[in-house]
């Protein structure tokens, strides 16, 4: 692990003043090669502890600019931290992101690809911002509100939401959307090499069980894909079939009533993805033994366990 914290320029200032939950967030960043493209997000997140989780071979060198406050891992020193159970940390992926959760201690994480950046509209968008207030603000899953966000400034509840339903549920995750390159699959992204996003598109069992919410929408901001789509596709290929087994499992799901807290939700939903996806290909079977190792490691790495619930930001953030 290396960890740095230079010396504050002014550029990094914050914007327009004292940053939200400035000791109550870190932001986790996934990422293979150098972090060139902090500098354009520099104004928003310097004033924030970065944690860097390196993915590839650990022997490279990963340059991260002056000015940051960070602390960087590679896959060795998760071996050395979490022994054995480093195998429930995927890596060759952006979900090695997962050890900066668990190696967190603030209340709020907010998490972004190296490929993701400012909206090059010209207008500043502070996207760590938004999703705070996201965060900080209930969510409305059991009826649609035909604007956007009603806790919003700007917006409300329309004609006939009930009023009974208005106090909302607490967010948990706030996801934010691409602009510019959409997320698509290998096989889609090969047959539409030239296709951009000028609109917006697109979690979550465990959040409906336990009646938490989910925003997906603002904030936007600009996808410039990095990756290889025919490396992409050695990768996805497996899943391309294995969807249509997985979307009709999750629409399934039910978890029992005793499943109170996120980790019990986890465990149970292990034991179902075990029972039922594992005879679809041995793969699903040591995901189960994953999930259980991931809840192990947690509560090693927090000692807080159980009683620490998660909350989760994409683009984004996640609170314990």
């Amino acid at each position: 692990m290396r960890a740095a914290a230079g010396k504050e320029s002014p550029s990094s200032s914050a914007v327009g003043g004292t940053p939200l939950l400035k000791d109550e967030l870190d932001i986790v960043i996934p990422t293979i090669r150098n972090l060139d493209f902090l500098e354009m997000w520099r104004p928003f997140f310097q004033p924030y502890h970065l944690i860097v989780v390196q993915d590839g071979d650990p022997s490279k060198t990963i340059r991260v600019p002056e000015g940051f406050d960070y602390e960087l891992y590679n896959r060795n020193d998760i071996k050395r931290i979490l022994g054995p159970k480093a195998a429930c940390i995927s890596f060759k992926d952006s979900a090695c992101r997962c050890f900066g959760y668990m190696v967190s201690r603030k209340k709020y994480i907010y998490t972004i690809d190296d490929d993701c950046f400012v909206n090059p509209s010209g207008k500043e968008i502070n996207a760590v911002e938004q999703h705070i207030s996201n965060l900080l603000t209930p969510s409305t899953p059991y009826f649609f509100n035909t604007l956007y966000d009603p806790y919003r400034e700007g917006t409300d509840f329309v004609r006939g939401y009930p009023f009974s339903l208005r106090e909302g549920t607490p967010t948990v995750v706030s996801h934010g959307l691409w602009l510019n390159i959409p997320d698509y699959d290998a096989p889609t992204q090969l047959v539409k090499p030239r296709e951009r996003n000028a609109r917006y598109q697109t979690l979550c069992v465990i959040c409906d069980h336990l009646r938490l919410g989910v925003k997906t929408g603002l904030p936007y901001i600009w996808h410039s894909k990095a990756s290889n789509p025919f490396v992409n596709l050695k990768k996805e290929y497996k899943g391309i079939f294995w969807q249509e087994e997985l979307i009709p499992f999750f629409q399934a799901v039910v978890l029992p009533k005793d499943c109170t807290t996120v980790h019990k939700c986890y465990i149970e939903l292990s034991k179902q993805v075990r029972e039922r996806l594992g005879k679809i290909d041995p793969y699903f079977t040591k995901l189960a033994d994953a999930m259980v190792t991931w809840i192990e490691a947690w509560d090693e790495l927090n000692p807080s366990g159980p009683a620490a619930e998660v909350v989760v930001v994409n683009g984004s953030s996640n609170g314990k």
